[in-house]
């Protein structure tokens, strides 16, 4: 079998249709839009979420809340997954997004407490919990803030 060879299931594909093009096709004329009308009107119809004058359902919602716009939100990594590196190495944000270990970096790294560390190893990270910073010292690592 060749590229050039390969077909889609029969039935799978329609061809489409072509308003607009005379009395004959069947949807000449008005092609499918009916008889006048906002809808019938070329760039006619109404904006979203207008009701036909009826309160809007996102108006009649209560608000709730607010948001916070000088929050910052961190990529955040257990001490328990830092054991894939080498004895004494020098772990940054930088390579643990290598690695794969955090997808971005967002507004810094912050490293959590969960899990068990068998190595040494320094971290340099934007922030971590105590339980994090007290397991990394405990084995004779480094727990270093940007």
């Amino acid at each position: 079998m060749k590229l050039h060879e390969l077909t889609p299931p029969k039935g799978s594909v329609k061809k489409a249709k072509r308003v607009g093009r005379g009395q004959g096709s069947g949807s000449g004329t008005t092609a499918g839009r009916g008889n006048k009308g906002q809808k019938a009107r070329s760039g006619g119809g109404v904006r979203l979420g207008f009701e036909g004058g009826q309160m809007p359902l996102i108006r009649r919602l209560p608000k709730r809340g607010f948001t916070n716009i000088f929050s910052k939100e961190y990529a955040e990594i257990n001490v328990g997954a830092l054991d894939v590196f080498e004895e004494g190495t020098v772990v940054t944000p930088e390579l643990l997004k290598e690695k794969g270990l955090v997808k971005k970096i967002l507004d810094g790294v912050k490293i959590l407490g969960n899990g068990e560390i068998s190595k040494k190893l320094t971290v340099k990270a934007h922030k971590f919990s105590e339980s994090a910073k007290q397991k990394i010292e405990a084995i004779g690592g480094k727990a270093e803030v940007i």
